[in-house]
């Protein structure tokens, strides 16, 4: 089976190297297809044999731009599907895994699992620091060794995982003209918050910022007061 995972990026400072990493592991760097947003970025030394395709960065608004990275992703991804069985796009700090318990790892569940429909969504997990109980992250360092604590997510549950040609929605949150099938042995990991120095530093990426993200993140930290004050759940019976 021929998978093939997309990703875009920049400013990245952490995610990316580990992103090629995790797809690179289970499907080969060459089936890799990183966007890099803009001339001025460049990748992590371990992106070697990656199908880097860079782009000139043109600024516009949030939203315009989330439509229009969501655009080109499906583009991109609708062209792949002609030689590729499988098509995954995520953001850079988002990582789908399957549960240990039934299959070894997320191409043994792609080999395995039954489809649903034109796309797959593991169910999302929006992973964050525990003011309290968790130290700084070090990134070198796998993340889950060090973060116990994530909260449900609706907006992180993305179809991320196409079997045949989609058009997704800005942030690949939806399938515009398709419904959502949420595997129940699938996970869909958002680190985007995994370190509240390293995650809200992004309030000072100028590019953000021009870009009117302040609210947008604003309201993505809120995650931090929300694991740190909660009652946490046991996972497994939850």
């Amino acid at each position: 089976m021929d998978v093939a995972a997309i990703t875009s990026v920049r400013n990245d400072r952490i995610f990316l190297r580990k992103w090629i990493d995790y797809y690179g592991g289970l499907f080969g760097r060459d089936h890799l297809f990183v966007i890099l947003d803009g001339y001025d970025q460049e990748p992590p030394e371990n992106a070697a044999g990656v199908n880097l395709i860079r782009l000139p960065h043109k600024p516009v608004g949030r939203l315009k731009g989330d439509a229009r990275r969501a655009r080109l992703i499906s583009d991109i991804a609708r062209g792949l599907h002609r030689v590729m069985d499988v098509v995954i796009a995520t953001d850079v700090d988002e990582f789908i895994v399957p549960d240990p318990a039934r299959y070894a790892d997320l191409a043994d569940y792609l080999a395995r699992a039954p489809r649903p429909g034109a796309t797959v969504s593991g169910l999302g997990l929006d992973i964050g620091q525990h003011m309290e109980l968790e130290a700084e992250l070090d990134p070198a360092q796998p993340f889950l060794n060090q973060r116990r604590f994530a909260h449900v997510s609706a907006r992180y549950t993305k179809p991320s995982i196409s079997y045949r040609p989609v058009t997704w929605g800005s942030g690949i949150h939806r399938v515009k003209g398709r419904n959502f099938h949420i595997a129940p042995d699938l996970y869909h990991l958002h680190f985007g918050m995994v370190d509240y120095r390293l995650s809200t530093g992004k309030t000072a990426d100028a590019d953000r910022l021009a870009a009117g993200w302040q609210n947008h993140l604003a309201r993505r930290e809120a995650l931090f007061g929300i694991i740190t004050k909660a009652k946490p759940l046991n996972f497994d019976d939850y």
